[in-house]
């Protein structure tokens, strides 16, 4: 089949507020070309059917959607990809892609931010190349990068390592390990946690981290209680800060 009769794969980034009680005006947080293009996609892939028609609502409010919510494609992932993750290569995304391969365009969405980034998607990506399918990945809120460019800390060497160890003790050896590449080698190290845990990581972070570990948080960005703070670990301990950790928060450590 030739590639010009295929349908191209829309990466379609979602604001930042997912599971909070406030929402973010989207008009102020979401580029009104991605919108339009996200308006006119009749098939898509998703983590969650439920929170994608509510986000295609909050879409047709400000430019109406080309179909009803009742009557778009709208297909999820499997639970597995939630759980282990489909950047291994293990979980073959392409029969999700059958309307891409008969000519109609589609979209891949996750919860918040980019999907495929610090979320599922990559498997869809992969298999959309594989398939000779355009890739075309749209402009919207991105937290990681929000974050680290908020951060002051190295913007051109950092690596994004997802989730920390939930036990102390495993927690605390990787915040070690992190540390020690931060301060040795330049490269600013990024993670996050579920809301609930915000708390708990942090406290761990000041009691493992050294006085002259610079941390930074990025916490509910592009939302109104929005914050973002950036200083020693001492500076921390020092002023106590207070800091919005019911909301999705990014963790950054550096020299």
């Amino acid at each position: 089949m030739s590639s010009l009769t295929k349908g191209k794969l829309y990466l379609v980034p979602a604001p930042l507020d997912f599971g909070c009680d406030v929402e973010a005006p989207l008009q102020d947080v979401m580029p009104l070309g991605t919108l339009q293009i996200a308006a006119r996609l009749s098939c898509w892939i998703c983590e969650n059917a439920k929170s994608t028609r509510a986000y295609l609502k909050r879409i047709n409010e400000i430019e109406p959607l080309a179909n009803p919510v009742q009557m778009l494609q709208i297909q999820e992932l499997p639970r597995e990809v939630h759980k282990k993750g489909d950047h291994t290569g293990n979980f073959d995304a392409r029969p999700l892609l059958s309307a891409a391969m008969e000519g109609r365009d589609m979209g891949l969405v996750s919860e918040a931010g980019m999907p495929a980034i610090a979320d599922p998607g990559s498997s869809v990506v992969r298999a959309a190349h594989d398939l000779g399918l355009q890739v075309m990945p749209l402009t919207g809120p991105m937290s990681l990068m929000l974050a680290l460019a908020a951060s002051g800390l190295n913007g051109q060497n950092f690596a994004f390592v997802g989730y920390l160890p939930q036990d102390a003790g495993g927690r605390s050896q990787r915040i070690r390990e992190l540390e020690s590449l931060a301060l040795k080698t330049g490269q600013t190290q990024l993670f996050i946690e579920t809301p609930y845990r915000n708390a708990a990581l942090l406290q761990a972070l000041l009691q493992t981290l050294q006085g002259n570990t610079r941390l930074a948080l990025g916490c509910g960005l592009t939302m109104d209680k929005g914050v973002s703070r950036s200083a020693q670990v001492s500076s921390w301990k020092r002023d106590k800060p207070v800091v919005p950790l019911d909301l999705p928060t990014v963790f950054c450590i550096g020299r």
